[in-house]
Formats: structure tokens, C-alpha cells, sequence
């Protein structure tokens, strides 16, 4: 296999491979959930980061910065949700511009089984690493956000 990145460009080497790792694992993990549940992993995202905001609601804003998306990728992404009636759209009562998200109970529901797949699909992709370097990697990409 060819180099990825110039010899002794470690940054380069990391992003590009990190580029990579996150491609294979969102299509394994989408394939799962997609065949299982009609979710895809950012679904997921969303679903579990209401879940844990507090009465399971967050402005679209925040959501948007915690997925590094733009407002309107937010809209896109929201909407299936909401059609399906896993997201609720909810105005903010003394600001017309502010808009939430908030899981459903249907949402919820949904939400707990699909994690289950979600950590089995998890274990499949990643089980062989160990621990210690799972939390290792994981405290860098942490670092980077």
C-alpha cells in the first residue's frame, strides 16, 4: 500500500487516516442501523445527544455545533426525524429566532433498541482493540473538539 502521507508528516498521516477509519465505520455502522431500525449514524447522533440535553431538548443551534454541521445541514438532517415523529420541533416562547429539537417518545423508544445495535455493530468493528487503547484514542479525538 502506498504512503498516506509524506515520510515524517505525523499530522497529515493521523487526518488523512482518521479521514479514512470514519468512512469505513459510519457505512458498516449505517448499514446495520439503516436494515434494522431506518436510522443512519447521524440519526443516531441526534436521537442520543436529546436524549441526554436536559427534558430531552436542545436548540438546533447546539446541536449543530456538537455535529459540526451548519444550521441548515441541521434542518436537513432534522427533517426525516420530525416527518417520522422520532424529533419535535418546538419554538422558544421569547425568541421567534431560536428553535429546538426534542425527542419524542417514539424517539425515545426507537433511541434504546437501536443502541443496542449500535454497541454489538461497535464491538464488531472495534471489540479486537483494547480498552486501553480504545480510551486512548478516544482521549485524543476528544482533544480535538
Amino acid at each position: 500500500m502506498p504512503e498516506i502521507a509524506p515520510a515524517g508528516n505525523e499530522a497529515l498521516r493521523f487526518c488523512l487516516n482518521l479521514n479514512r477509519a470514519t468512512a469505513v465505520l459510519t457505512r458498516h455502522i449505517d448499514n446495520r442501523l439503516g436494515a434494522l431500525h431506518g436510522l443512519s449514524l447521524n440519526d443516531l447522533t441526534v436521537l442520543q445527544y436529546l436524549h441526554l440535553a436536559p427534558h430531552g431538548k436542545a436548540r438546533r443551534s447546539d446541536l449543530a455545533a456538537h455535529l459540526g454541521l451548519t444550521a441548515s445541514a441541521v434542518t436537513r438532517l432534522l427533517l426525516p426525524l420530525e416527518k417520522i415523529g422520532l424529533v419535535a420541533r418546538l419554538p422558544d416562547a421569547r425568541d421567534a429566532r431560536v428553535g429546538y429539537a426534542a425527542l419524542t417518545s417514539a424517539g425515545g423508544d426507537l433511541l434504546k433498541v437501536a443502541l443496542e445495535s449500535a454497541v454489538q455493530t461497535s464491538e464488531d468493528l472495534v471489540g479486537h482493540v483494547p480498552v486501553a487503547q480504545l480510551r486512548a484514542l478516544s482521549t485524543v479525538l476528544d482533544s480535538l473538539v
